[in-house]
């Protein structure tokens, strides 16, 4: 056996005793900010007495409405913490600048009611979750406070299938990621990602887009976690580059990591299959700055999620001649969605769509553009069997909508279907009326609408051959009143609609 392997058993053994030694007692962990790094002066943040790391990260401009092509010079703040927590209860708080009026913590299904004592904010966390904290009513620049579960089996660095981010600072261009890989980013890491100087072969990596992304996975059995930060926010904003890219992969799985200002969709997953994301912490604002799109996958779970996202927080789509998507489910996640969809299919279907579920999630703002939960056609495949279940959705302009018809970004000449969409379980409440506020129709341009005084339901078919149908409301309420037909447009186009 060679010295330096000898060295690195020896290296592991003494890391698992230490934690398994310190788990015993340890209720937290916490993980300190790299040098080098600007963090959040607005608040100061301490679980059981220690101090957490706050950092912070742009959001989009606060406007009634943030338009796809917002002024790149105009942005807010949002501030983040993050620890780790084991079985046992913790006590967080937060120091604010100025006396603290009011306080919420969301997502309100949790039930935490904090106690103010001056400029400071008290309260017990109880398991993991993805809170949010607005403060005096400043649900602009609010913060987020993300509570991981403890973290077990961490790699060895030494491992030569392992790529290995330690704390501290790091600069990424381009890492391509094959079978039986873990790239690991432990917590503490902070990665800042760079353009990619040479970029070689990058139609095959990326098709239309035209550079690679940060990560590229390609093969099986690839995982990717840990507690680091990863920030795209020196990418150039013209280069739309996407942060973690699984193609053409099995058995994929992403955990942990939190990821700030992606620079196009943040985790996209194409024709690839049994792919676990679990616990991914997204923070963006830019134009296409997505959560997890979906396309032309099987079997994918995404679950225990935190998304505030510009544009659409998890979307399914498919491309032709890539596959058909099927078995998708996404659950206990917690979105906040600036402009389009925090749940939907579309508007890309040209391979059909079967077996989706979204179901017990939380949605905390979404007063955009688009549609909170929404199968949205634009092609000519099958979008069939799916399902929204145990969604709460705290504030919403436009709730629901299932629509089939042309819009900028269709490809096919044909239209598609829809049949057998369940709305089960929603409890909703309308966003605030303001009038001076203004929207966009769906069609190949964006067209004004008038904001209501409750939020929108919409079922469009596009004709006599391409149709909405079996469609439930089961148990939808909307302001705290069930949801009936006569508060549902609905076109001739639709078909076998029931409401229970």
């Amino acid at each position: 056996m060679s010295i330096r392997k000898l060295i690195g058993i020896v290296k592991v053994m003494f890391l698992i005793v230490l934690t398994s030694c310190g788990d015993e007692a340890k209720k937290v962990t916490v993980y300190p900010a790299p040098d080098g790094v600007a963090l959040s002066e607005d608040y100061n943040v301490t679980v059981d007495g220690q101090s957490v790391p706050v950092y912070k990260t742009k959001i989009p401009p606060d406007k009634p409405i943030p338009r796809l092509n917002h002024s790149r010079s105009e942005y807010g703040y949002a501030s983040l913490a993050s620890f780790d927590m084991a079985e046992e209860a913790v006590e967080l708080s937060i120091t604010y600048p100025v006396a603290i009026e009011e306080a919420k913590v969301l997502p309100s299904s949790l039930g935490i009611t904090p106690r103010i004592e001056g400029d400071r904010l008290v309260f017990n966390v109880t398991k993991p979750g993805n809170l949010t904290i607005e403060i005096n009513g400043d649900w602009h620049e609010s913060l987020h406070v993300f509570v991981n579960p403890m973290e077990t089996d961490v790699p060895d660095p030494d491992d030569p299938n392992v790529i290995y981010f330690g704390s501290g600072l790091h600069e990424v261009s381009h890492v391509n990621v094959k079978d039986s890989t873990t790239v690991y980013l432990a917590g503490g890491a902070y990665l800042k990602c760079l353009s990619d100087p040479e970029e070689e072969d990058i139609d095959r990596l990326i098709g239309h887009n035209k550079t690679p992304p940060t990560f590229l996975l390609e093969g099986k059995g690839i995982t990717l976690r840990g507690r680091g930060i990863i920030d795209q926010s020196a990418i150039h904003k013209k280069e739309r580059r996407y942060t973690i890219f699984s193609q053409y992969s099995d058995n994929v799985k992403l955990e942990g990591v939190t990821i700030l200002d992606p620079s196009h969709w943040t985790v996209p997953i194409q024709a690839s299959g049994n792919i676990h994301v679990d616990n991914l912490k997204i923070i963006g604002w830019r134009d296409n700055s997505d959560g997890v799109d979906i396309s032309n996958s099987r079997d994918v779970l995404v679950e225990n999620c935190f998304m505030r996202t510009l544009d659409d927080a998890v979307v399914i789509k498919s491309f032709e001649g890539k596959g058909e998507v099927r078995n998708i489910h996404t659950r206990k996640c917690v979105v906040w969605n600036e402009l389009a969809h925090s749940f939907s299919i579309g508007a890309e279907v040209q391979e059909d769509v079967s077996d989706v579920l979204f179901e017990d999630c939380d949605v905390i703002h979404d007063v955009g553009r688009e549609t909170a939960l929404r199968v949205y056609h634009c092609d000519d495949a099958l979008i069939s069997d799916v399902t929204f279940e145990n969604i709460r959705v705290e504030e919403a302009r436009r709730l629901i909508s299932c629509w089939i018809g042309k819009t900028r970004w269709t490809e096919s000449e044909e239209r598609g279907n829809i049949r057998n969409v369940t709305f089960k379980d929603i409890k909703a409440i309308s966003a605030p009326i303001d009038t001076t506020l203004t929207g966009f129709q769906d069609g190949p341009d964006w067209k004004p609408y008038i904001i209501r005084d409750h939020a929108s339901m919409e079922l469009t078919g596009f004709d006599k051959n391409h149709t909405i149908e079996g469609v439930i409301f089961d148990n939808v309420q909307l302001d705290g009143e069930i949801v009936s037909a006569d508060q549902v447009t609905i076109n001739e186009f639709v078909k076998d609609v029931a409401f229970h």
